[in-house]
């Protein structure tokens, strides 16, 4: 009974945050806390009619947790060595590779750990068991949450509809940055169809191996698709999330001072843009686009560090106050 109490608790909390603003990543929090104290009250409900069926069901979980750890470690190994293949030896495609290998190892660790018995080991270990199990749970409510907010469609009238750029390959939209363009041009043409006239705008300067901004060559494509010229708008100063949002915005608010808009990334990155969103002050939601399966989960593992990292001064505290507690049950 009080799990389910707690469970409705965490829903309210999460229910009146979200309807605030659904950017938010607290609100995975609440979401995920919610889940948790329902699914310990489903185990108490199941308890009260049948004890052997309840322990059965603990026993299962505990027994597919490590399991899932194990296929979890293979498929980011897997998926690291794909990434490799098709993307090349880059840094940023090396996540999920050094994420596989990082669960292994830490396996093997504490493997060692146990045969060895000595105490500063042990308390290591400690350390890593709480700071990993912390990022876990962070990371469990980036999913879950990120997954939620790609399927709550935003009903709003809009005035633009912003594609946020990706790279060039020389001039060429890459394949990551069509299918936002794609996705992008829907939302346009579903617009007329109500009805509106809103105006796109594609986002993003020129890097130094690409030939013209990426705004223009957005524009382009757009424009051998039938969309009219006159209605992109090329915002072709930025070099970052962040700054596509905030000279969007000035775009924006230039034309229409009460602007509402939409947002569109790749799927991946939809729920980090929507916070930098905020963080922008930009009046909008995002929507993502399709994203090729192997390229999904280091994008996912990039996006999760971008968003531990923009929290520097809490996550890391957090950590340390973790690890002191971990040693102090040592000394």
């Amino acid at each position: 009974m009080y799990a389910f109490v707690a469970a409705a608790f965490w829903f309210v909390v999460f229910a009146v945050s979200f309807l605030r603003d659904r950017r938010l990543f607290k609100n995975g929090i609440f979401l995920v806390l919610t889940l948790i104290f329902a699914g310990i009250g489903m185990i108490f409900v199941v308890d009260a009619f049948n004890n052997t069926a309840a322990r059965w069901l603990v026993l299962a979980i505990l027994a597919v947790i490590p399991l899932a750890i194990a296929v979890l470690a293979v498929f980011l190994v897997v998926n690291g060595i794909t990434m490799l293949r098709r993307e090349g030896r880059r840094p940023k495609n090396l996540l999920s590779l050094l994420a596989g290998l990082g669960i292994i190892g830490f396996v093997v660790f504490s493997v060692a750990v146990q045969k060895i018995g000595w105490e500063p080991l042990a308390a290591l270990r400690s350390v890593l068991i709480g700071v990993l199990t912390y990022i876990a749970f962070l990371f469990v409510c980036f999913l879950v949450y990120a997954f939620v907010y790609s399927r709550v469609r935003s009903s709003r009238k809009v005035d633009f509809v912003i594609v946020l750029g990706a790279g060039l390959r020389g001039s060429r939209v890459t394949p990551l940055l069509a299918s936002r363009l794609d996705r992008g041009k829907q939302v346009y043409e579903r617009a007329l169809s109500r009805g509106r006239t809103p105006m796109m705008i594609t986002s993003g300067g020129q890097g130094r191996d690409e030939d013209l901004p990426e705004s223009h060559a957005m524009a382009s494509y757009l424009i051998e698709r039938g969309v009219p010229d006159e209605a992109i708008l090329r915002e072709d100063r930025s070099t970052s999330t962040w700054e596509n949002l905030t000279f969007s915005r000035e775009l924006m608010v230039a034309c229409t001072p009460k602007y509402r808009c939409l947002i569109v990334t790749n799927n991946f990155h939809a729920f980090r843009a929507a916070m930098t969103a905020r963080k922008a002050k930009v009046n909008g939601q995002v929507i993502g686009s399709p994203t090729a399966a192997y390229y999904w989960p280091t994008a996912t593992i990039r996006e999760f560090v971008a968003i531990l990292f923009s929290h520097p001064y809490l996550n890391g505290g957090i950590c340390l106050l973790i690890a002191a507690a971990a040693i102090w049950q040592h000394v």
